[in-house]
């Protein structure tokens, strides 16, 4: 946070800019609406044993006015528009699911009944365990999963100790809402036409809360330390959700400025909404595509308004997320084929489950086992094929999906072809079943592709070829595995980088061993949503790209700038660099020719 002025009582009164991070691009500026929140305090009491089952029943009215809360804004959801609303209205299900757990709900009772305490620590005491299983993942989206838990734990606390969460009031047009916690639920309570954009002291980028101000289009900063001192209601403040900054008191030559850059934007918004039906085509004639990374099925509205031309990246841990027992082959094939369907007609590449060593849910009970290191455990294709009820019964959902529409199914961290034999054994034995039974699936079956997200798959991706229909590339797993970085550890984040030569060398190497082996190959990491990089993605060979939905126009506009040759050359000239800064030099360098 930086201090710019002070006033003669030492007070700061000046303009202040606090830095956060960026989960929804844009620039908000209006008065400040600051919602006072606090910390919610338990005080963990001990009860005498006869006084137990007054506590459970407590607990069971504290759940049942949850619900119903729950079901109030479900309704208020509803006058949300578009992705937005399906978003919002999936997560409060997924809420009210959560609230239905019997592992929250014994859980609970049995802290109450075992540790002799009151309903409101028991409570505590079973979110924080359940949600610290999912802290523990390695996957930020499924790690952000355990706020969520959280968030349902407190909504029953508060019930239980009479202390309700306020909306947001009456507000002034264009007003700015600053909060310590800002949860999705918070969204249905938002008046569009009053809120420009908001910011919290708490939230990260993959957490439902940044999903949901994307879905809105409402520019916000979350994670943004220090965030409510000094700030005082009315006070003009700056959210610049792009750069990842929240000004409050402005100065006026830094609010011209902004409002120069909300002008500019706006004229850019209008512009990139007319490539929606326009191809991916560079400036000499060379066809890129362009496809969305789906985490849940709320999200294929936005894809196809982005102008998606597939999905190239289907996320199916929702399917197992927040239950105690597993999804049937029924159930995981009513998600799918609701998304085929929506595609109308367009490919859908549907990952299998990328989860393990991290305990994802109660759902897989025992069956991932304790790892040292999840990252590096029993996970993803390895725990699909050592536990083939998981596979076959997702393969049986995608075979089925198919008959709607066309699929492809991706394995993702695979490491040697017998993986990729395996699985394919797999989708061939649960289709002779499904014939003989009469069931409707793809004919002919779907194309088999595999990430490469760890070294010895991009090293390997010769033999690979020879066992796979396609390729994949997960760049931010392969830049973690590569360099042995994890993005969520502060003390080492810095060194995560894509443009790393050992990182770019074994892109290049899979691209070039897919091309030989004429594979479609694809990237479908943070790389291929960020115009930064596509120039050197293309130069190298690739020419299938998968992102988040919002990232499509910008993604497009770079690719119909560029020369495709050009592209070639410089590709060729970064690749015979061995030093990172040079790399990024000669990057950069070439990207600004471009937008000058």
């Amino acid at each position: 946070m930086k201090t710019k002025t002070k006033t003669k009582t030492g007070k700061t009164r000046g303009e202040r800019v606090f830095d956060g991070l960026g989960v929804s691009p844009g620039v908000a500026i209006g008065p400040a609406f600051v919602r006072e929140s606090g910390p919610l305090q338990v005080i963990e009491k001990s009860i005498a044993a006869k006084e137990t089952d007054g506590e459970v029943e407590r607990f069971a009215k504290a759940v049942a006015k949850a619900e119903r809360q729950l079901t109030k804004v479900r309704r208020k959801a509803e006058s949300l528009h578009g992705t937005a609303a399906e978003e919002l209205g999936y997560l409060l299900d997924a809420h009210r699911q959560m609230l239905g757990s019997r592992r929250l709900l014994d859980g609970v009772t049995g802290r109450i009944r075992k540790n002799l305490i009151n309903a409101e620590s028991a409570v505590m005491a079973e979110i924080d365990a359940i949600s610290a299983g999912f802290a523990q993942m390695d996957d930020p989206y499924l790690r952000a999963r355990a706020q969520e838990i959280r968030e349902v734990g407190h909504r029953i606390v508060r019930n239980l100790v009479d202390k309700p969460l306020h909306g947001f009031g009456s507000l002034a047009e264009d007003s700015i809402v600053l909060a310590e916690e800002i949860t999705p639920a918070d969204t249905a309570l938002m008046n569009p036409a009053k809120i420009s954009g908001f910011a919290s002291a708490l939230g990260g980028a993959e957490g439902h809360t940044a999903i949901m101000a994307r879905s809105l289009g409402l520019p916000a900063v979350l994670g943004v330390a220090g965030l409510l001192e000094g700030v005082q209601p009315g006070e003009t403040v700056i959210v610049d959700g792009t750069g990842g900054m929240v000004i409050v008191r402005p100065t006026k030559r830094r609010l011209e400025d902004y409002r120069k850059r909300q002008a500019e934007m706006a004229r850019q918004a209008k512009a990139l909404r007319r490539l929606r039906d326009l191809p991916g085509l560079t400036r000499d004639g060379t066809r890129v595509s362009l496809h969305a990374n789906l985490e849940l099925p709320s999200e294929v509205g936005q894809a196809v308004s982005a102008g998606a031309e597939g999905i190239g990246l289907l996320r199916t841990e929702f399917l197992f997320m927040n239950r105690t027992d597993l999804p049937g082959e029924d159930e995981q094939f009513e998600a799918l084929a609701g998304i085929v369907d929506a595609m109308s007609g367009q490919q859908v590449t549907v990952r299998t489950l990328d989860v393990g060593g991290e305990k994802l849910a109660s759902a897989l009970g025992d069956l991932t086992g304790d790892a040292v290191n999840p990252a590096l455990g029993l996970r993803a294709i390895r725990l699909s094929l050592k536990r083939r009820e998981l596979l076959d019964m997702q393969m049986g959902a995608i075979l089925r999906a198919g008959a709607r529409g066309p699929v492809r199914v991706l394995l993702p961290m695979i490491s040697t072809p017998a993986e990729v034999q395996a699985a394919r054994k797999s989708m061939q034995q649960v289709a002779r079943k499904l014939r003989k039974r009469g069931v409707k699936i793809a004919d002919p079956l779907p194309p088999l592709g595999v990430m490469i997200e760890v070294p010895g798959a991009a090293l390997a991706a010769d033999a690979l070829s020879q066992n796979a229909d396609f390729f994949a590339l997960g760049t931010n797993d392969l830049t973690m595995y590569t360099l042995a970085i994890d993005r969520s550890d502060e003390s080492v984040a810095y060194l995560y980088n894509p443009l790393h030569p050992a990182v770019l060398r074994l892109i290049q190497f899979t691209v070039q061993a897919a091309l030989r082996a004429r594979l479609p190959v694809s990237v479908c990491g943070e790389m291929a949503g960020d115009p930064r990089y596509t120039a050197l993605l293309i130069g190298l060979g690739v020419r299938e790209l998968s992102m988040a939905s919002f990232s499509l126009p910008r993604v497009k506009s770079r690719i119909r700038q560029l020369d495709s040759q050009t592209a070639i050359s410089r590709a060729h000239a970064i690749m015979d660099q061995h030093d990172s800064g040079r790399i990024t030099a000669l990057l950069d360098d070439f990207n600004e020719g471009l937008s000058g």
